[in-house]
């Protein structure tokens, strides 16, 4: 008695093709679908049926002779516990872009080849500008634009994703509490600076004011711009 031959897998005549797909350099989908089979221990009928791709067109990507789409193809590598990805030139896997980046006033993803930036740092400066809304993310459509900001930033990974206080109203408020913070270092200082001097005489601020440390906003312990109560300046803080 003969031993059972195992099933055939080649491609019916009438969807035969003669001459081979180009494929992309490297990419060996022929031998990289063998291996999903054999991984997978599954018939070439048997992935068919599973990844709901054509054993017509599974066995012509299999011998060389078609290919596939990336989804069909993702859709297959998964039945044997596998995934695809990308790597780059020294092996490391590349991340596809965020889904939660930033997007336009009518919902739409930014160009994935632009950088994006908040609508604040160098807004478009056109003729018709004090008649548009500032956005709250803006990006350069021009290429040397772009290319400026990433010679002086680096270039980003990725569109900016969405965080607390990126607001514009939010980001105008730290701008301000760091500007007062600076000042305050500023009076400490000269302040620190008077003491150590031995001058009798009042502390030159720059502007006339002799305000101790602590006459300056701080959060929590001067909300209400006051003076502490050796000033002896009493100039307006606020």
């Amino acid at each position: 008695m003969s031993a059972p031959q195992p099933e055939a897998e080649s491609v019916p005549e009438t969807e035969t093709e003669t001459e081979t797909v180009p494929v992309a350099p490297g990419v060996d989908v022929a031998g990289t679908l063998r291996r999903v089979r054999r991984l997978a221990d599954m018939s070439q009928r048997e992935l068919a049926e599973a990844s709901d791709v054509s054993r017509g067109r599974l066995g012509r990507a299999e011998t060389g002779r078609g290919d596939l789409r990336v989804g069909e193809f993702a859709r297959l590598v998964s039945l044997a516990g596998l995934r695809l990805v990308l790597l780059d030139a020294e092996g490391q896997e590349v991340a596809p872009m965020s889904a939660v980046a930033v997007r336009d006033r009518a919902g739409r993803r930014f160009p994935a080849h632009l950088d994006t930036r908040h609508g604040d740092e160098d807004w478009w400066s056109g003729p018709h500008r004090h008649t548009r809304t500032q956005p709250e993310v803006t990006f350069d459509r021009d290429r040397r634009s772009r290319d400026s900001w990433r010679r002086q930033l680096g270039t980003p990974d990725d569109h900016h994703v969405p965080r607390p206080g990126d607001s514009l109203a939010e980001r105008a408020a730290a701008r301000r509490w760091a500007t007062l913070l600076r000042q305050r270092e500023q009076r400490e200082a000269a302040w620190r600076a008077w003491l150590a001097a031995g001058d009798l005489g009042r502390p030159d601020w720059g502007t006339g004011c002799t305000c101790p440390p602590g006459c300056e906003y701080a959060e929590e312990t001067n909300e209400d711009l006051g003076h502490v109560p050796a000033c002896a300046c009493g100039c307006d803080v606020a």
